[in-house]
């Protein structure tokens, strides 16, 4: 009975160290800093952004993100900061330049391909209806009538 309530003390402690606490003097800084972790890709991790990563870096990121918002930095400032340091890869919504044209309108334009060809194939195919003459039409009543 000890040993498993020290085992569950032992856990809950593990899951009170994985929090980051940042002190901010109001809230207002405190939800940029949300949006602003949650707007940054980790750069070690697959997919995941600032505030889901547990990554060493991800928690140095995190950290200059606060010193940065302590600072009096905007948003955009911050965001440029951390563009500048780590590139496209480092932002979720990467900006519209000429390197990352295909990410904006990819999608769109494989869309629109899609419907086109879409389009094409229904108005090509035609129904074909096949008129039997009157000879053929005989032969076939007569090949059904034997069976």
């Amino acid at each position: 009975m000890r040993i498993a309530f020290l085992f569950i003390l032992l856990l809950s402690l593990e899951s009170q160290a994985a929090i980051d606490a940042y002190p901010f003097p109001n809230d207002e800084l405190r939800l940029r800093h949300i949006a602003l972790i949650d707007e940054l890709r980790c750069p070690q991790c697959l997919n995941t952004n600032l505030a889901g990563s547990d990554s060493m870096i991800a928690k140095d990121l995190r950290r200059e993100v606060h010193r940065l918002l302590l600072e009096g930095k905007s948003d955009d400032e911050i965001l440029d900061y951390m563009y500048q340091r780590y590139g496209d890869f480092i932002l979720y919504k990467p900006r519209l330049q000429s390197g990352t044209l295909v990410l904006w309108f990819g999608p769109v334009f494989l869309l629109l391909i899609a419907c086109v060809v879409l389009f094409r194939l229904l108005r090509s195919k035609k129904t074909v209806v096949n008129e039997l003459s009157e000879a053929d039409s005989r032969r076939l009543e007569a090949l059904v009538k034997r069976k």
